[in-house]
């Protein structure tokens, strides 16, 4: 079965990708909904999903200190290149990045390497279908395993239960978690907003999905608040043959719509009928 995979990324947070994301899922058949923004999600809160099952999620091994054991000599904190032990040997959990090194040289094998939780994943029931979304604890640098968690799980359930689309809400930014949101995706929604660094950001992630070669379009938020920033941005993304898939005007409009999480509401499908907000759906089916 071929699952139609929609991932919407921006170059940047705050540029309006998940306020995207949630307006195509109504519109959008026989979806699962997944958030990959794992270090800071808030699809939530447009879905108001009622959680059906929650799974704890292990990251990398870290180092646990036997103080029975300890003598306290000290190899572990001048070996520990992350200050995670300090001289009186205790151990900041935040720190230590699961190396090992503590555990290699301690003479009385007082260390040893444990699986740490770092983060939850939940199933949830929303008024569209099923939704997989997850939330890193902070400070925690395992957000692309994380994310790969929730995408495997989406197109589990996608495989269950014979439904051929699946929108994600991906990361902002170019790290590991937003390559682990796109490899393999069908589609590629781009979220830029015109400005300068909205250009520079998108430029970047753009560069991301060549390497990828994933088919990517571009949606311009608030396009007319700089005219002549959004120029550039067409301009650019004629250069490189990418599609302008929809620009969206800075209006109170989109924030009713939001506020009635029935986007677009009742009473606003005439202004998203103009900006081309239903040719884009189609084009995504």
């Amino acid at each position: 079965m071929n699952i139609n995979e929609i991932v919407v990324i921006s170059g940047k947070g705050g540029t309006g990708k998940t306020t995207l994301t949630a307006s195509l899922i109504p519109y959008l058949e026989d979806l699962i909904i997944a958030d990959c923004d794992v270090d800071a999600p808030d699809l939530n809160i447009l879905l108001d999903p009622k959680i059906r099952s929650t799974h704890r999620f292990v990251g990398l091994k870290k180092a646990v200190i036997d103080k029975e054991k300890c003598i306290k000599c000290g190899l572990c904190e001048r070996h520990c290149k992350f200050s995670a032990i300090s001289k009186d040997i205790i151990l900041a959990q935040s720190k230590c990045e699961g190396c090992g090194v503590c555990e290699f040289v301690c003479p009385t094998d007082a260390i040893s390497m444990v699986d740490a939780v770092v983060g939850d994943l939940y199933e949830s029931d929303t008024a569209f279908g099923d939704f997989v979304h997850a939330k890193l604890i902070p400070g925690e640098e395992t957000s692309g395993k994380l994310v790969a968690e929730v995408r495997k799980k989406a197109k589990a359930l996608a495989l269950l239960n014979n439904k051929k689309n699946i929108v994600v809400d991906g990361s902002p930014g170019i790290a590991c978690n937003v390559i682990s949101s796109l490899t393999g995706a069908s589609q590629v929604i781009i979220v830029t907003e015109s400005t300068f660094s909205g250009l520079h950001d998108l430029k970047r992630v753009y560069e991301l999905t060549k390497k990828l070669n994933l088919k990517a379009q571009v949606v311009i938020n608030k396009f007319d608040l700089s005219p002549h920033h959004s120029e550039m941005i067409e301009k650019y993304c004629s250069e490189n043959n990418i599609v302008v898939g929809l620009k969206i005007p800075f209006t109170k409009k989109i924030v009713r719509s939001i506020v009635s999480k029935t986007i677009p509401s009742v009473g606003e499908k005439e202004f998203f009928e103009e900006i081309g907000f239903f040719k884009f759906i189609d084009s995504l089916k």
